[in-house]
């Protein structure tokens, strides 16, 4: 009878199992098969395979709970494979001996039952230490990663008690039903007596010691077991079951997101979809299936919520809330429900809607959230199990931009882009203004070939800090004796923040105006001041047809220094440098600047948060021409008080967006008699010996 009740009762639990599982599906299916555009930039199939098996995405940032969760993953991956063993051994290897040899026999003898035993002991106390860790650590947590508090605060308020109570049943299950499983095996080995053959069983082993040693003695260990044993067939059939209905499906979701995830995604944002009746996204079906297998491989770990930029200075976005929003929609919409994990709001609003939300962009993803993207990508950088949330953010903004929702200043700059080629509002003809004071003249490709074509950029070009700089990096290639030029007024913005913004068809314009006048000048290279321009030209304009190699200032500068064509002095400064955005993590150039430095004799101390885990200025995405007014501290404040907490005179940056965010920063957070903000290419012209 017991038999035929656990059968029953596994045949319900995995039938829930697939059923849940079949309604995802169901939800995956109906979003797109890929983005259109350039194929995806992922590492080869064997490294990210080892990614996942080593967790070595989890381990990155936080050791300890990655070691925790490398416990849990292969002692899961340890106790599944021991229950197939054992089910082939005494339900399908049987039968099939009866049917060949007329006998029936198992394999799970000798030395192999040794090798199983030991095997699922170990993977049961694996996944015991690591929850065990997982529950101490989120009981204790006082940081904003377990702090499920929202960074948008919906004005009918709201409760995350589900997540919470998810949290805990998840970790919880995974703790409990080892520790009673091996504590059965136990409880069975002292009733028989302590069988030597059972010694490999050895927690289980050291479990029954400790039964004895409390004065249970056989006939009561007998008893016990029984009860354990339906407890722990209980537990696992209900965790089971309760898989795809909760957190727990990340223990599928996660690698298979993982391994198809797209680096390049963010730095080479995909055109919109063709043919489509609608800009950006609108229906379920404008998401791809990688954005939905995403939503549900979220693990809520919060390293995207502690990292985010604009979370931090207290605007109303945080990455993981957009996904969990998201998510939420998803499967109303979708019909593939969570039992616990879900957000409750009064009335149904948010991502609870459904199909009764108008837009994605605005009821459930509110409007002043997606605005407030810097499009950093730390969140994407920092994500264990690839999830891809700036080109989501993007498409979603793509609605806004084309609904006409966004602030008079963003749209004053997008019609200055649109009609003049600028976001200043200038006339193409001062775009070259800057380089009246030089003292010589500078080439113009159009007109004469060259070996290296400066694709200058608005900042450099028309903000009266800039171009300064502009001039003095002008004046290090002229005496360098570097052979270079300018398309002069047929220079336009590149297109890297317009795209971002949302505004995919004003990008289109530039980059075909830009490509035309690529067209019409003779060079070898291009090289850009700004790091934003960089990246669209590196990294989207080849798909358009550019197939020239791009560089960034800094890295022409160090080739350079290096070959001997500027000479320099040790300067003896003491400073820290700042990663940008769009030059270190998204395009990886970290080392240029720092070689320029390292030659000229700054002493460098690094900030704590550097290279790919640079913080932000606040200024991409478009920000830059938006309000800040919501923020209790700019990004780039933030980012300034921790500098001045490294006792430097010098704080170096490589990008012209950031010279002025951090000029401005030193002020008001009253550093500037202390901290002087300086680019690298003036380091580098006041380390410079005359020739």
């Amino acid at each position: 009878m017991s038999r035929v009740v656990m059968y029953v009762a596994s045949a319900l639990s995995f039938s829930i199992f697939w059923l849940g599982w079949g309604l995802r599906l169901r939800k995956y299916r109906r979003g797109r098969r890929t983005s259109p555009g350039a194929p995806p930039q992922r590492p080869p199939l064997a490294k990210r395979l080892l990614a996942v098996a080593s967790n070595a995405t989890v381990i990155r940032r936080n050791r300890s709970v990655g070691a925790a969760h490398l416990l849990v993953f292969w002692g899961i991956v340890g106790i599944f494979l021991a229950h197939i063993v054992v089910a082939v051994d005494l339900n399908f290897y049987p039968f099939f001996t009866r049917l060949v040899a007329r006998a029936v026999s198992v394999f799970l003898v000798g030395r192999l039952s040794m090798v199983y035993a030991v095997v699922f002991n170990t993977a049961g106390l694996l996944i015991i230490v690591g929850a065990a860790y997982l529950m101490v650590r989120r009981a204790c947590s006082s940081g904003p990663r377990l702090d499920y508090s929202r960074a948008q605060k919906p004005p009918e308020g709201y409760s995350r008690a589900g997540l919470i109570a998810g949290d805990w049943v998840f970790v919880s299950l995974l703790f409990a039903n080892p520790l009673i499983g091996l504590f059965m095996y136990g409880l069975e080995i002292r009733a028989d007596g302590f069988p030597p053959s059972e010694k490999w069983q050895w927690v289980a082993w050291l479990l029954a010691h400790a039964v004895r040693a409390v004065g249970i003695g056989p006939g009561k260990a007998l008893q016990i077991h029984e009860i354990a044993m339906w407890v722990h067939i209980a537990i696992g059939l209900t965790f089971v079951a309760y898989i795809p209905f909760s957190k727990a499906m990340h223990i599928f979701t996660s690698g298979v997101d993982l391994v198809v995830a797209d680096p390049g995604s963010a730095r080479r944002l995909p055109p919109p979809q063709p043919g489509s009746e609608h800009v950006g996204y609108l229906t379920l079906a404008d998401l791809t299936r990688k954005e939905l297998l995403g939503l549900d491989a979220c693990t809520r770990c919060g390293r995207c919520h502690e990292v985010c930029p604009a979370r931090a200075g207290g605007a109303p976005l945080s990455p993981r809330d957009f996904v969990l929003d998201l998510r939420q929609w998803a499967d109303a919409v979708g019909g593939s429900p969570m039992l616990l994990d879900r957000e409750l709001r009064p009335g149904g609003s948010g991502p609870a809607a459904g199909r009764a939300a108008r837009e994605i962009a605005g009821d459930v993803i509110a409007q002043e959230t997606l605005w407030a993207c810097t499009t950093c990508m730390a969140c994407v950088e920092v994500c264990p199990v690839g999830i891809e949330h700036v080109p989501t953010i993007v498409q979603l903004r793509r609605r806004l931009v084309d609904t006409g929702r966004m602030e008079p200043s963003l749209q004053l700059a997008l019609q200055n882009v649109g009609q003049l080629g600028n976001s200043f509002g200038k006339p193409s003809r001062e775009r070259t203004r800057w380089t009246k004071d030089l003292g010589f003249e500078i080439k113009d490709a159009r007109k004469e070939p060259v070996s290296h074509l400066w694709f200058v950029g608005d900042f450099a070009s028309f903000d009266t800090q800039v171009q300064a700089l502009s001039r003095t990096l002008a004046r290090i290639l002229h005496d360098a004796g570097v052979d270079f030029g300018l398309l002069y007024h047929d220079e336009w913005n590149a297109g890297n923040d317009v795209r971002r913004v949302g505004e995919e068809s004003l990008f289109e314009h530039l980059v075909e105006h830009n490509l035309d006048a690529f067209g019409r000048a003779a060079f070898d290279r291009i090289f850009t001041t700004d790091p934003h321009s960089f990246n669209t030209l590196r990294n989207e304009y080849p798909e358009h047809g550019l197939d020239k190699p791009v560089l960034h200032y800094t890295e022409l500068l160090a080739e350079l220094l290096e070959s001997g064509a500027i000479a320099v002095r040790p300067l003896g400064k003491r400073v820290t440098y700042h990663d940008p955005c769009y030059l270190g993590r998204y395009n990886g150039v970290t080392e240029a600047p720092r070689r320029i430095l390292a030659a000229i004799g700054c002493e460098l101390v690094e900030m704590p948060r550097n290279r790919e885990n640079s913080f932000c200025c606040g200024a991409g995405g478009g920000r830059f021409s938006m309000t800040d007014s919501y923020t209790q501290e700019r990004p780039s404040e933030n980012r300034i008080r921790e500098a001045a907490a490294l006792d430097v005179q010098t704080f170096a940056v490589a990008c012209p967006k950031d010279y002025v965010m951090y000029s401005d920063a030193v002020k008001t957070t009253g550093h500037s008699d202390r901290l002087v903000v300086s680019d690298v290419v003036q380091l580098l012209d006041e380390a410079r010996v005359a020739g």
